[in-house]
């Protein structure tokens, strides 16, 4: 009975030494993994949050809004959307204006957006004459299907704009023509770093109205070019200020965003473009 019982516990230590072999391969695995130079860091906030471009429903104006910056919003070329509402230079609009992007008649959808929320209700109005839809169709989300377009640029134009870079910093968000992606390029910098107009033109928007853009500057450089720049901590120019190449125009922050970086876009005739076909090469 007690050579039994010895026998067990023999046994039971040699499995506890098994197990404890195993664990401490199991954790000498880990830890050879977990120092690799494989891993693969991603920036999941290197890009701020994109649209298609809106080719239906109307926008009702918000106090703060421009036409520039609604055009900017739902990837519009301010020209064409002021011609399809008819709204004559220097483009004055008003709050509770409608904005039409459709070709339709009009007064058939509102499209109600918040720079907060990342969706869009629509009110459908009832066409007079028509009998009244049921409660639960008034009101629907949006979802726009339409692959964004992103403009060619002609090589011609790229020569000869005249673009400087928007600030000193590491290029950490490179253009990505998908439109799901950045539209744009993002560069680190410090807190509180100057941020510089690209490009000589007129400051046409300024503030926080755009979503995932923070506090964002939009510079009209002429009917085809426009250029933005986002996540900065403090705007020193104003909506109608007119600007030259290489002018601090704003204090490099992180609104809108998780890290101290400017968020800079080109866009021609309302369709992004890559900003680094217009930079000098650094």
């Amino acid at each position: 009975m007690v050579h039994t019982v010895f026998r067990q516990r023999k046994d039971s230590s040699a499995f506890k030494l098994v197990v404890l072999a195993m664990a401490l391969g199991a954790l000498l695995v880990g830890c050879s993994s977990s120092g690799s130079n494989n891993a693969r860091v991603v920036d999941r906030n290197s890009a701020a949050p994109k649209r298609p471009t809106v080719t239906s429903g109307q926008y009702v104006v918000k106090p703060g809004d421009t036409l520039f910056s609604i055009a900017f919003r739902y990837g519009w070329d301010y020209k064409e959307l002021a011609a399809r509402n008819g709204i004559a230079p220097p483009y004055t609009i008003r709050p509770g204006q409608a904005i039409r992007f459709s070709t339709g008649a009009s007064g058939s959808t509102t499209v109600v957006a918040s720079p907060s929320s990342s969706s869009r209700t629509t009110v459908t109005r009832r066409p007079v004459g028509t009998s009244p839809a049921a409660p639960a169709s008034t009101t629907k989300t949006v979802t726009t299907t339409t692959a964004p377009v992103v403009a060619t640029v002609p090589a011609a134009e790229r020569a000869v704009g005249g673009w400087t870079w928007p600030a000193n910093g590491v290029l950490i968000g490179k253009f990505a023509s998908n439109g799901s992606l950045n539209k744009g390029i993002d560069i680190a910098g410090d807190l509180g770093q100057p941020v510089f107009a690209a490009s000589g033109g007129t400051v046409v928007y300024a503030g926080s109205g755009l979503r995932g853009y923070g506090e964002l500057i939009i510079i009209k450089h002429s009917d085809t070019y426009v250029s933005a720049y986002g996540h900065n901590r403090r705007l020193l120019v104003r909506e109608g200020q007119q600007v030259k190449a290489g002018q601090s125009i704003a204090e490099m922050g992180s609104t809108g965003t998780d890290r101290v970086k400017l968020h800079f876009e080109i866009r021609r005739q309302g369709k992004p473009v890559d900003p680094l076909q217009f930079l000098p090469r650094r």
